[in-house]
């Protein structure tokens, strides 16, 4: 009997060596991980028309702009702390041959956080929005023409360019 309990314990301890992997082995290796992530800046505007429909400038002292608001996003990457800055800056005045409209004479408000109401400049980028960091930002601009008798007849153009930065 004692014999028997010594082939079984026997065997048993022969089974466990049998199915533990013999001489195993581990190995590891790093690998390094990185990223770049450069300044970006990328701006759309949901038109890229106004136009200021003619109007009686008694009952009208201001006039509207046909398109209504223009949605503006805004979206950039900067180093934190860095500010994004959205400006708008005419080329000329509003022109139509040889007569002419002050530019400055075009006004608009702005609604969404960061966003600015000003004044269109042919001089000076005037701010539209600004904003501490990266990220998207979206609001509206509604444009408006103060009115007046004393504008020429005419046809008016003037061409502003919007400037979106993340330095």
């Amino acid at each position: 009997m004692k014999t028997m309990r010594f082939l079984l314990l026997g065997a048993a301890v022969v089974m466990l060596a049998a199915t533990q992997t013999l001489g195993a082995a581990t190995a590891t290796s790093n690998v390094s991980v990185s990223a770049t992530v450069a300044a970006t800046a990328k701006l759309s505007l949901s038109s890229s028309t106004v136009s200021f429909a003619n109007a009686d400038p008694d009952t009208t002292p201001s006039i509207a702009a046909t398109e209504g608001a223009i949605t503006i996003t805004a979206k950039g990457k900067t180093a934190t702390g860095s500010t994004i800055s959205l400006t708008v800056l005419a080329a000329a005045d509003l022109t139509s041959g040889s007569d002419t409209i002050p530019i400055s004479n075009v006004t608009w408000t702005a609604s969404g956080t960061g966003f600015a109401a000003g004044t269109m400049s042919k001089s000076a980028a005037q701010t539209v929005g600004s904003w501490t960091t990266s990220g998207s930002r979206a609001g509206t601009q509604t444009y408006a023409l103060a009115n007046s008798w004393n504008y020429p007849t005419g046809s008016y153009t003037a061409t502003a360019t919007y400037t979106l930065t993340a330095p």
